[in-house]
């Protein structure tokens, strides 16, 4: 799943009115910030293999560090932990945090064939294989996406005008990613794919950037009642 993952992280607005976009966007993505680098270091393993599954070529052959329930509950139980120290957040922001980085293997275990790892030996995966389903799978994703941005829209509102054409361009953006991994040729390396997949910081930076320009919409109702 993609675009599934960020839409976790606009929902979770509601619930953390507090936290960035960015820290969100973060929180969901753990996963895939943490896998390029250990693939790039040998740790873990993938395949281009066309064919795989109906909607990517990619198989995952080893990545229980980044991507088991187990080591995504310790990611996230780290982040949220950085978090707090850097800003003193409430135990609910904590609480979304793990959740957020545990949605991930969750929302992965609905796309991918079985090759989801519960633990770090890798010994027991699973997977429902709606990557075989693409009449499942991409209207899911999108239904997803338009709930979370939904959510996301509701409950901020823009302070000006990169507030509200900046979000709409990272929602098109994330779109435009989409397809073109659904429609665009293999990649031509493994390396390519880990190399590629760093931009997601840039994904990262730009929500942090577009939630700068935004503010809970509680906040504009408060002003407004004073002014």
């Amino acid at each position: 799943m993609f675009i599934g993952h960020f839409a976790m992280a606009f929902g979770a607005k509601k619930l953390a009115p507090e936290v960035s976009l960015g820290a969100l966007f973060l929180a969901c993505q753990l996963a895939d910030l943490i896998w390029p680098d250990l693939v790039l270091l040998g740790v873990e393993r993938l395949a281009i293999e066309p064919g795989n599954t109906a909607m990517t070529p990619l198989s995952f052959e080893h990545y229980p560090y980044s991507h088991s329930l187990i080591a995504l509950f310790a990611w996230g139980v780290l982040f949220a932990a950085a978090y707090w120290i850097v800003s003193r957040a409430s135990l609910r922001i904590a609480i979304v945090i793990v959740l957020l980085a545990l949605s991930h293997w969750a929302l992965d275990v609905l796309t991918h064939r079985a090759d989801m790892p519960i633990t770090l030996s890798d010994s027991v995966r699973v997977g429902l294989g709606l990557w075989n389903v693409p009449a499942l799978a991409i209207p899911l994703e999108l239904a997803l996406l338009a709930a979370g941005v939904w959510i996301y829209a509701r409950y901020t509102v823009a302070r000006d005008r990169i507030g509200s054409t900046g979000l709409w361009a990272l929602v098109g953006f994330l779109v435009a990613v989409y397809t073109a991994n659904i429609l665009g040729p293999p990649p031509p390396s493994v390396g390519a794919v880990a190399w590629s997949a760093q931009a997601m910081w840039l994904l990262v930076a730009c929500a942090y950037w577009v939630d700068r320009h935004r503010r809970p919409r509680s906040w504009a109702r408060l002003a407004h009642r004073f002014t």
